[in-house]
């Protein structure tokens, strides 16, 4: 079972600043793009959460920056699941250029329902193709 997932990116000349480097905030959507190709990976994309009616919101996020990126380089982002319960999952992050670790982070997320309360993901049809993820990391 796949609970980590690795994926290349380029820096784009709109994600830096004057000097060339990547600008802070652009490390939490690459997260994001290294979350999605994990489920993406799992055979879970995201819209199949959404189709049953569940989001996944970010309720906590952390990153620290090690080394800057800067236009055009080459990254790695390496994203794993830290730990899953029924209502929330726990991703890290470690982003690099070649061998460099340039950024680690975490984010914490809950499932919520249509109507944006917590939801127990045991109760919608998902639960039988997340149930051995879960079970792998217990």
């Amino acid at each position: 079972m796949i609970l980590s997932s690795k994926t290349t990116l380029r820096v784009r000349y709109a994600e830096t600043d004057q000097m060339g480097i990547v600008y802070h905030s652009n490390y939490l959507i690459w997260f994001e793009v290294g979350r999605s190709e994990l489920f993406r990976e799992l055979n879970l994309p995201y819209t199949e959460f959404e189709k049953q009616g569940l989001g996944l919101a970010v309720i906590e996020a952390n990153c620290r920056y090690r080394q800057p990126a800067h236009y055009d380089d080459e990254l790695i982002v390496v994203t794993e699941i830290e730990n899953m319960t029924s209502r929330r999952v726990v991703f890290n992050y470690h982003i690099y250029r070649d061998q460099t670790l340039l950024a680690e982070g975490k984010t914490v997320h809950v499932f919520l329902n249509q109507k944006g309360r917590l939801a127990d993901v045991r109760k919608y049809d998902i639960w039988g193709r997340l149930e051995p993820i879960f079970a792998k990391r217990e």
